[in-house]
């Protein structure tokens, strides 16, 4: 059977980076590669149970081996499990050339495609848990793409591993790839029932015993402004500059809800794009809140920092936009309490020493819980995500790749 790393570098390879902004399901065409790639592989592992539509999700399902006469026959529920083919936005995806390091004994990992790019050991609290694993990194100059093409390694090789060895007892064991998740669509044309499980996992995590049953609620917002242009040389009393505006209203977004100093549970307001000519400007912020009543707050701090701008700059047009995002899965989950009992006790089978932590972001999980799939999230070895100093253990992706074949087989297990 494959390994996960000979699949990982194999899908790290295909540009897959979804686009802001686009009008269209996937935003960017070249996701289909990869889905399609999947598609072709599931097929020759044997799998007969695939389709893709036209928006790009991948959907496949092996069937239950339990014999007739088993305890569990007939009454396991299936299981599913998600990951996304798209990268982020944020760098580019394209053309990556994987380093893989054998062996990884500690220190500074300096990139070779340019090497003020590095992985400091510093910043990387993770890496002293991965001493004598194999490591692999950008050469520097693209994101890796193991967010989330390490969850898509690891679900193709229990796949195939489910596939070969009828020794392992399994009820319905669903697939699904989506994609566009790193722009918040991911599940945006996502078919439940078709999909047809009754419980689901992401593996979009990071390193082993890390379990996510919380995320941040999410919105954004988008200010527009609007001004007047005209040649500087004759300009007074005359041009109104956005981009000036845009300054005054992102200098007063409060600097201690800014992602860069806070953490845990704390939220944020964030800046994260701003496109602009003195005519027009648009500042896009990420909201964020464990809290989704906080969401409401934070609306409200950007209003009145537009009431208090708007006068400074009183022939400029100030708009604001507020798009909903996903919401925070802890509720739903907590009433759903036996599809975290089992990730748990296959963790823990798996030498992973689990812990629940809280993602300072978000997963399909997210939406999903939400339309009524319970959808906690699995660690997949990754870090630094959306980021050239993106890295993954294969040790840890395999660690994943465990804890999945104990998943299914205590869904079996706790259903007798």
């Amino acid at each position: 059977m494959e390994k996960a790393l000979d699949r990982l570098l194999r899908y790290v390879k295909i540009d897959t980076q979804s686009k802001e902004g686009a009008d269209t399901t996937p935003s960017t065409e070249k996701q289909f590669n990869l889905a399609k790639l999947l598609v072709k592989e599931l097929k020759e592992i044997g799998v007969k149970d695939v389709s893709i539509d036209e928006h790009c999700y991948v959907y496949a399902s092996i069937p239950s081996n339990i014999p007739k006469d088993h305890p569990a026959y007939g009454i396991v529920p299936a299981v599913g499990f998600v990951a996304h083919v798209d990268t982020s936005p944020d760098v580019t995806g394209e053309n990556v050339k994987p380093q893989v390091i054998e062996n990884y004994q500690g220190g500074d990992i300096i990139l070779p495609g340019d090497e003020n790019v590095v992985i400091l050991e510093s910043e990387n609290k993770g890496l002293a848990e991965c001493i004598g694993h194999t490591i692999v990194t950008t050469d520097g100059t693209t994101l890796l793409g193991s967010d989330d093409k390490s969850g898509i390694a690891a679900i193709m090789v229990v796949a195939e591993t489910l596939m070969n060895r009828k020794d392992i007892l399994h009820g319905d064991f669903k697939i699904a790839f989506t994609p566009d998740e790193e722009i918040g669509q991911g599940t945006k044309f996502f078919d439940i029932p078709k999909f047809g499980a009754k419980y689901a996992y992401t593996l979009d995590g990071e390193l082993p015993g890390e379990l996510n049953k919380e995320t941040f609620s999410a919105n954004s917002a988008i200010i527009h402004i609007t001004g007047r242009d005209i040649h500087p040389g004759t300009a007074k009393n005359i041009m109104v500059n956005s981009i000036r505006a845009a300054a005054d209203i992102i200098a007063r977004t409060p600097k201690d809800m800014a992602p860069e100093t806070t953490e845990d549970y704390q939220p944020y307001i964030h800046p994260h794009i701003l496109e602009g000519t003195v005519g027009k400007t648009t500042i896009k912020f990420l909201f964020r809140d464990f809290d989704t009543n906080g969401l409401d707050l934070q609306k409200k701090m950007l209003e009145n920092i537009i009431k208090t701008v708007q006068p400074m700059h009183p022939k400029a047009k100030i708009e604001l936009e507020i798009i909903e995002m996903y919401r925070n899965m802890r509720e739903k989950l907590d009433e759903n309490p036996l599809v975290l009992e089992c990730l748990w006790e296959a963790a823990q089978k798996a030498g992973a020493k689990p812990y629940w932590k809280p993602i300072r972001g978000g997963t399909d999980g997210s939406r999903l819980t939400e339309m009524g799939l319970p959808t906690p999230n699995i660690y997949n070895g990754g870090q630094n995500f959306h980021s050239k100093t993106e890295w993954v253990s294969i040790n840890a992706l395999n660690l994943a790749i465990e804890t999945v074949l104990n998943l299914v087989q205590i869904w079996v297990e706790k259903s007798k």
